[in-house]
């Protein structure tokens, strides 16, 4: 997660200008005029916090991860409250991440409301923030062999506890810029740390294509996987692009664009493949391309006077990879700002298909957000998401919590599926209501921020519209300016 912050105040912007179900109705499969669908579960940016009782380190350490459950759900250590907001001062954490209590409980929210469903995407970020930092200050007296094998032990434990809820049921994971073995935006391509957790996202990869699978992960944490049936004929690609941040390091704190040189031709080559077979793309991957516009306008960034808008990747190779296979790729699944949004890669030629783009919310309530997770209705035949629920929580905590709709896509905007031609349609309504005085705005700012609406997004809304479609710094400086920035 990039450091967006959820729920707060109005800012100065300067840019240019135990767990109850949720209702008999969650437990459905959204409703879709004129085919059956194929439903799937969308889960994001966890951030699983095993330091939430600093006093049950020490026995995760020495456990396997079969064991980790027990002991998180044991009764709290006398002093846990006082040690761990000890512990978050220290590393200077914004806001607390995911409790063995919201697991549990948003586990049991997706049993109930994924009900059903067929695969299981999970777009990144697993650990919680400031790992590094807590774990040095928990146990301090280890070293960095130690700590990859905890990361690698809580990543395992959170993959595993999502793979328990529907049995049977294959979960497809990327990792994020905060899944390492040595720290948040670093990694090493080729290393243990991709290797070991290689093994733990690809169990559910058909033996076949496992053994590919497994060699691609362990280089830079990619894999290509055949989605499950009733889907036909549609490839899911896996990109861990930490390696495309615009922030990434090696373990060694050297930058490197060899990974991500690698990492395009890979996505190229699988690609031209599945436009040769006639196959259907999903990419999945936990960065978003393009413009951050949030932390572009937080950040007080005067675009029409010359500054340069915040980015998210380090170049535009990959949404100019993805934009050149819209005829491929039928959706794209990122997350990373905690935020529920979309975007809409467009091509470089009018007359080609743009690409569709899901973020996915986080589950996390570090930013002030309530958790919350997506239900999607999929067309088997075509790939395209027909459309989805955002299921919330009531509450951060995990206890005592209710789970229900938050909106569903197609109702609120009398849309008929989640496609690139939709998007257009609707990104361009959005760009007609410079005010944000539309229903259909106002929804969208709402749920934007689940559980707390992010009003403060009103007070640069035309700017955070020219984000949706404008994925290169200067498009969105020219749509943010009216012309020549």
């Amino acid at each position: 997660m990039h450091g967006v912050r959820r729920g707060g105040a109005a800012m100065c912007i300067l840019i240019g200008v135990a767990v109850m179900s949720a209702s008999a109705q969650g437990a459905e499969a959204p409703k879709v005029a004129g085919m059956p669908t194929v439903r799937a579960l969308f889960v994001s940016d966890i951030h699983f916090e095993p330091f939430w009782d600093p006093g049950k380190a020490e026995k995760l350490a020495a456990a396997p991860v079969g064991e980790w459950k027990a002991i998180l759900t044991a009764p709290d250590t006398a002093d846990r409250e006082a040690r761990f907001a000890e512990l978050q001062e220290k590393c200077k954490t914004r806001g607390e991440d995911t409790s063995i209590q919201l697991l549990e409980s948003s586990l049991q929210a997706m049993r109930t409301d994924a009900k059903g469903a067929k695969f299981v995407i999970v777009s990144g970020d697993l650990i919680s923030h400031s790992f590094s930092c807590k774990y040095a200050t928990v146990l301090p007296n280890t070293g960095p062999d130690e700590y990859r094998r905890f990361a690698e032990k809580t990543v395992e434990f959170v993959v595993e506890s999502l793979r328990g809820i529907l049995p049977g049921v294959p979960v497809y994971a990327a990792l994020g810029n905060n899944d390492s073995g040595c720290g948040d935006y670093q990694l090493d391509a080729n290393s243990e740390f991709l290797a070991a957790t290689g093994k733990v996202m690809t169990a559910d990869i058909r033996t076949a294509q496992r053994a590919t699978a497994l060699q691609e992960f362990a280089a830079y944490g990619d894999y290509s996987v055949t989605l499950p049936t009733p889907m036909e004929r549609t490839r899911l690609l896996v990109v861990d692009d930490l390696f495309m941040s615009r922030r990434y390091e090696t373990c060694g704190g050297k930058e490197d664009d060899g990974p991500e040189t690698a990492q395009i031709e890979w996505l190229k080559q699988q690609l031209s493949e599945a436009r040769r077979r006639h196959e259907k793309v999903w990419v999945m991957s936990h960065i978003p391309p393009g413009v951050d516009a949030y932390s572009t306008a937080t950040k007080g960034k005067n675009i029409c006077a010359g500054s340069k808008a915040t980015m998210f990747l380090s170049s535009e190779a990959l949404p100019e990879t993805l934009a050149e296979f819209g005829d491929v790729i039928r959706l794209a699944i990122f997350a990373h700002t905690h935020m529920d949004e979309i975007r809409l890669l467009e091509p470089a030629k009018k007359d080609e298909k743009g690409v569709a783009v899901k973020m996915v919310p986080s589950i996390s309530p570090v930013d002030g957000n309530n958790p919350s997770f997506v239900v999607a209705a999929i067309d088997p035949v075509t790939a395209v998401m027909k459309d989805y629920r955002v299921i919330a929580a009531s509450n951060k905590t995990g206890i005592d919590t209710t789970w229900e709709e938050e909106y569903d896509f197609a109702q609120t905007y009398k849309e008929p599926n989640f496609s690139a031609a939709t998007l257009k349609d609707l990104v361009g309504r959005f760009e007609a209501d410079g005010k944000a005085q539309t229903s259909e705005s106002q929804s969208y700012i709402h749920d934007y921020d689940v559980g707390e609406p992010m009003r403060a997004l009103n007070l640069f809304w035309p700017q955070y519209v020219c984000a949706l479609k404008n994925d290169e710094a200067e498009a969105f400086s020219r749509c943010v300016c009216g012309g020549t920035p």
